[in-house]
């Protein structure tokens, strides 16, 4: 088949985050089964010509900027792709729409459905109930209708589903995916006494680097040779974090290192002992199933959508507040045992239920479904 994905942005430290890990991983999955693919997106921070190919995978990107200021992912727009999509689209067997409320996205689905080419819609729990002002006129003049057009519509969990049923009233049940991870050589030592405690994800208020900052200086009380390490972009809470680090960093222990280039995500998890995301209303968190993959802990809020998997492999699940957070890690950094019996039971579960796979294989079944085309 040819399979063509739509994408709101690739940026060279793959600032989108989860949508574009999972959409990288479903082409590379899908290629080594012997189908042809392309990822077709938005693009900023590039220097010089935009790439042809992101970490092995062939893509066609477009520059993107903010046409709505103020509004981050949401406003971003990459108009050069429509036409483009109108006549390459006609030419594949089943497009994948990673959809957002974003004027990249949005527009691609409606256009496709325009056409009558056969597409699929995976929301990744970023098509949620909303009661902002730009959430509502989207769905009214795009969201619902790109929705519905869509030959199959996929969701993480049953609550993302249960939002997509609500936002889109009448749609048929959408099917659940789970999102996979390739398999990894890579093994992290979680008992070792040098202990790193790692936030790995997009400085962005929702992901709340801040509450990991607060709960870093009070555990470095406790625990005084433990380091406490942020690694991603500022999406937002760059300065406020270096003003929490330059009050107090427990004597350099707390840093933030900056983005990383989304090649070397694992690696860096290999190196750390418990991955921390206190990120609110994460609907999965692909962060969490690579953390798992190299055999990390983990602690997660008890709104995440893996916090039973976390529970189940001894991770962590807690709440909001900063003394929680505080308390779950300690847990963990008190008991190296725990942390290595934690990190397999994490490796476990994605071994038996996060290989790619099985994600190929489901996707194989539902592009044959949505296209028309006959298995080869």
């Amino acid at each position: 088949m040819r399979i063509l994905h739509v994408l709101t942005l690739v940026t060279p430290d793959g600032s989108l985050g989860g949508p574009l890990r999972v959409a990288v991983n479903q082409l590379a999955a899908l290629r080594e089964k012997g189908h042809e693919v392309l990822l077709a997106a938005g693009a900023r921070g590039f220097d010089g010509p935009l790439p042809d190919e992101y970490e092995g995978i062939p893509v066609r990107l477009f520059s993107a900027f903010p046409s709505v200021p103020g509004t981050g992912f949401a406003g971003l727009a990459a108009p050069a792709m429509l036409p483009w999509l109108a006549r390459w689209a006609r030419d594949a067997d089943v497009v994948h729409v990673h959809l957002a409320r974003d004027l990249v996205t949005l527009p691609a689905a409606v256009v496709l459905g325009a056409l009558g080419v056969p597409y699929v819609v995976q929301t990744h729990g970023m098509i949620d109930s909303s009661e902002r002002r730009l959430a509502a006129v989207l769905d009214v003049v795009a969201t619902r209708r790109a929705v519905r057009d869509a030959q199959a519509v996929l969701a993480l969990t049953a609550r993302e589903r249960s939002d997509l049923l609500e936002v889109v009233p009448g749609l048929p049940t959408p099917e659940l995916l789970h999102n996979g991870v390739p398999a990894t050589r890579l093994r992290a030592r979680p008992g070792r006494s040098a202990v790193d405690v790692l936030f790995l994800a997009r400085l962005h208020e929702r992901k709340r680097p801040l509450v990991f900052v607060d709960a870093a200086k009070l555990l470095a009380r406790e625990f005084p040779t433990a380091r406490f390490s942020l690694v991603g972009p500022d999406e937002g809470q760059g300065d406020a974090v270096r003003a929490a680090l330059a009050s107090d960093d427990a004597d350099g222990r707390i840093r933030w290192e900056g983005p990383l280039e989304p090649g070397q995500t694992l690696e860096r998890m290999a190196q750390s002992s418990v991955y921390v995301l206190p990120a609110s209303h994460e609907p999965f968190g692909m962060t969490v199933v690579e953390a798992m993959s190299v055999g990390l802990p983990v602690v997660v809020l008890n709104d995440c959508g893996l916090a039973p998997t976390v529970l189940a492999a001894e991770g962590e699940v807690c709440g909001e507040g900063a003394e929680e957070l505080v308390r779950s890690i300690a847990a963990l950094l008190r008991d190296p045992g725990r942390r290595k019996r934690s990190g397999a039971k994490g490796l476990a579960y994605v071994h038996e239920r996060a290989g790619m796979a099985a994600v190929a294989a489901r996707l194989e079944s539902v592009y044959f479904t949505a296209s028309g085309c006959a298995p080869s």
